[in-house]
């Protein structure tokens, strides 16, 4: 059962206030965690982002995927309009960094991003939404409008009952070391990515 542990509000940097940070029980030692962006408590729909951790990307700014800028891309829409953001600690597709930085080497070999997984034996994508879904009811929201391109996350939240009134596509983010990358998650997970727009 996850339940709301505690909430509190922390001043960030060209962000509304009355921004909140919120932890959950009931994960575990999987410390997950929402960021709620005012007014979201005065939306019936709000805006709602699940981001998978990369430490590679958001940190250190990894070219190899587009999840560092998707990331701020999502904090600039919230800054404007509200939201939630669902922070899952879930490295590497839910593997861990250890093992993405391993699947890093494979794809330098010219595997692509789920082909690595696989050679190491591990699953393509590992994640789980239900998360997601519980952290949101925790939180008293059914409904939700979904910043994502991944069909396979609205899928996931409406199996564990949150509604997916709206799937926004994030930007097209595209470098020179991630094309690949994003055309296997079109082909292979027929993310929404407008490849044209590389």
């Amino acid at each position: 059962m996850v339940s709301l542990k505690d909430s509190v509000g922390i001043p960030l940097k060209d962000l509304p206030a009355g921004s909140e940070f919120f932890t959950f029980d009931g994960f575990g030692d999987d410390e997950h965690i929402a960021v709620a962006f005012a007014p979201w408590r005065q939306q019936d729909v709000p805006l709602v982002r699940v981001h998978s951790e990369c430490l590679t990307g958001e940190v250190f700014g990894s070219e190899l995927c587009d999840c560092g800028p998707q990331l701020h891309e999502a904090l600039k829409m919230f800054s404007r309009e509200g939201g939630i953001l669902l922070y899952l600690r879930q490295e590497g597709r839910g593997i861990g960094l250890y093992a993405k930085l391993a699947a890093y080497r494979l794809q330098q070999q010219g595997m692509d991003t789920f082909e690595a997984n696989r050679c190491l034996n591990l699953p393509e994508d590992g994640r789980s939404f239900e998360p997601a879904a519980q952290m949101l009811k925790a939180m008293g929201v059914g409904k939700v409008r979904l910043l994502s391109n991944n069909p396979d996350k609205s899928a996931q939240l409406q199996s564990y009952g949150i509604e997916v009134v709206e799937t926004l596509s994030t930007g097209v983010f595209g470098t020179k070391s991630n094309r690949n990358y994003l055309a296997a998650k079109v082909r292979k997970r027929q993310h929404k990515i407008k490849l044209d727009d590389l």
